[in-house]
């Protein structure tokens, strides 16, 4: 199982590859979907791994490849600069199966 990560933030990048998941740098809105669309079409990509700050530049397209598509699973980590939009998993779960909690 392959994991991807899309971020804009070297940090990130950087903690990530150590651990063994290679991923690409991106600064804008037009790269994040380069980047997005690359990693759907790739079969070996298991589960694609995006920043906070790339899900807010590209909410929409992401969270329809989530919603829509059975690979990869696609999940979203808070930037180095922490949480900042409330409870994760709370939210995750609301937009999973549409349950509040």
């Amino acid at each position: 199982m392959k994991s991807f990560l899309i971020s804009d933030n070297q940090d990130t990048l950087i903690g990530m590859r150590l651990a063994g998941i290679k991923g690409v740098p991106v600064g804008n809105r037009q790269e994040v979907l380069e980047q997005l669309y690359k990693a759907l079409e790739n079969a070996e990509i298991q589960i694609l791994i995006v920043t906070q700050s790339v899900m807010e530049m590209a909410e929409k397209e992401i969270m329809e490849a989530k919603m829509q598509r059975d690979y990869p699973l696609i999940v979203e980590i808070p930037d180095k600069q922490g949480p900042g939009r409330g409870d994760y998993i709370t939210r995750y779960i609301r937009e999973a199966i549409g349950l509040k909690i």
